[in-house]
Order: structure tokens, then C-alpha cells, then sequence
């Protein structure tokens, strides 16, 4: 069953930090960190940012809902996803998924050093 544009925004939303912003004639999906989806809604189609191996994974698991983006972007992994043939779960795995990638990395715990002192 399709998934509606402004059912695939709800989803993005409900992942932990995403905010939603303006991005050319397309809505971003980010993190603190950076961009990890973007939203055509006239199409309607969400292109994804994934890995090489993620895309590959996504296109060969749902062939007719995912595709590689042309040219650069979708070298690095940037995948298109047509939300007149994906079913919701895919979906929702699949933002999931490009959430994880543009999740703020945890900081390193701070090292304490001691230094010997010789009075």
C-alpha cells in the first residue's frame, strides 16, 4: 500500500532529534548532525541517505521502490525512494536506517591525567 507524503513526514519526525527544513523546492529530514532524508512531495518520492552498502541492500530487497540516485549522489549512496509503491514497515526501516547514519556521534569520554608531582 502507497504511503502518503504527509504520512512519510510523520514518520521521519518520529525519529529521536529530526527536525524538518526547507531545502530547495524539497523538505529536509536532519539531525543536529546533517541531512539524512528529503521529501518531494509534488512527485511524491524521499530520497535517503544512505551508505553504497544500504542502498545496494534497500534496491535489492524492494527493486520497485528503490532506486540509486543518479550521478554523484547516489555514488556515495543516496537512494530514491517512490512512495506510490512502498509499504509503510519498509518504509519506516528505511528511514530508520539513514536516521542512524546522521545520528550525532557520542563524544569520548574525557581523560584525566595525573601527573606525578616531585616536591
Amino acid at each position: 500500500m502507497p504511503v502518503p507524503p504527509h504520512r512519510a513526514h510523520h514518520l521521519a519526525l518520529t525519529l529521536p532529534n529530526t527536525t524538518a527544513v526547507p531545502h530547495f523546492h524539497r523538505l529536509a529530514f536532519r539531525t543536529p548532525r546533517k541531512i539524512f532524508a528529503t521529501l518531494d512531495a509534488a512527485i511524491p518520492d524521499l530520497n535517503l541517505m544512505f551508505t553504497p552498502d544500504l542502498r545496494d541492500f534497500f534496491c535489492e530487497q524492494a527493486p520497485e521502490s528503490f532506486t540509486s540516485v543518479p550521478g554523484g549522489w547516489g555514488k556515495k549512496g543516496a537512494t530514491r525512494c517512490d512512495l506510490t509503491t512502498v509499504d509503510e514497515p519498509t518504509l519506516l526501516s528505511a528511514l530508520q536506517a539513514a536516521h542512524a547514519l546522521a545520528a550525532p556521534h557520542p563524544k569520548p569520554p574525557k581523560i584525566i591525567s595525573f601527573q606525578n608531582r616531585s616536591e
